[in-house]
């Protein structure tokens, strides 16, 4: 009785803890739908989070991602001439690098460099009395502190996608066919085949729910454990678990919807 005790109550726990997740998500939500959200000084606070969570990662993220890319290309398209298919090996390449490896790549290092980092402020300024103080002025925290910081994580993570997968595009053009126009006609019908529209579809939820997952759920943690500061690693951790377990569940459902 007493073990099925504690299971009950940890379950409770780990149920309302997603709970605030979704809750926060729904909120937040609203928040973005609201026109009040984008008055003029709200506007500048969500421009600047945009910008300081986008633009100082972004060059060396593309830097990264060239560099892989230009490894990965190169051994996919050697195995594959040396086996006598390289017919396959650019399919392979867009599969592997674009619809898989660069979202989930740019999800991580934005939770990393910009979300992560993002919910603790949010718990320092939560532990040291500014949300209540912006309460007494009439201020939501939400809307002022929290909103423009999710919303810039993902807008982060969209947008490092988006630049990589292009990237990675003109980098694969280049070392399977060279410094020639002549050949981005097939290119461009082997990378239409490719994304078909039913595979277009689901690497756009993918990247979306990836960013969502990295944006919201550190945040969500955050603000769980700012109210006890002992207790705000073990919440920071947790939040960093169900993040990986959310990206994990969303690669699965798409592997499934790709390949099944």
């Amino acid at each position: 009785p007493r073990a099925r005790q504690v299971l009950r109550q940890l379950a409770a726990q780990h149920l309302a803890s997603w709970w605030r997740v979704v809750h926060l998500g729904a909120v937040l939500l609203v928040l973005a739908l609201s026109p009040s959200s984008y008055a003029r000084a709200q506007r500048g606070v969500l421009a600047r989070h945009v910008y300081l969570d986008t633009a100082p990662i972004l060059p060396a993220f593309a830097i990264v991602i060239a560099l892989i890319s230009l490894v990965l290309i190169r051994i996919v398209v050697v195995t594959a001439l040396s086996y006598g298919l390289s017919q396959y090996a650019l399919e392979m390449v867009v599969r592997v690098l674009v619809l898989e490896l660069i979202p989930l790549t740019a999800a991580l290092y934005a939770a990393l460099r910009c979300t992560v980092p993002n919910g603790a402020e949010v718990a320092a300024l939560r532990a040291a009395g500014v949300f209540e103080a912006q309460r007494e002025r009439g201020i939501d925290p939400l809307r002022q502190e929290v909103l423009p910081r999710v919303a810039s994580g993902v807008f982060a993570v969209l947008t490092l996608a988006a630049v990589s997968c292009i990237l990675a595009l003109v980098i694969a053009y280049l070392l399977v066919y060279g410094f020639t126009p002549w050949a981005f006609g097939g290119y461009t019908r082997t990378v239409g085949q490719v994304f078909d529209p039913s595979v277009s579809l689901i690497f756009a939820l993918k990247t979306f729910f990836f960013a969502l997952a990295v944006a919201l759920i550190p945040m969500a943690a955050a603000l769980e454990g700012a109210a006890g500061a002992r207790s705000r690693t073990s919440h920071e951790l947790r939040g960093l678990m169900r993040m990986a377990l959310v990206i994990l569940l969303i690669e699965a459902a798409s592997l499934v919807g790709n390949y099944h």
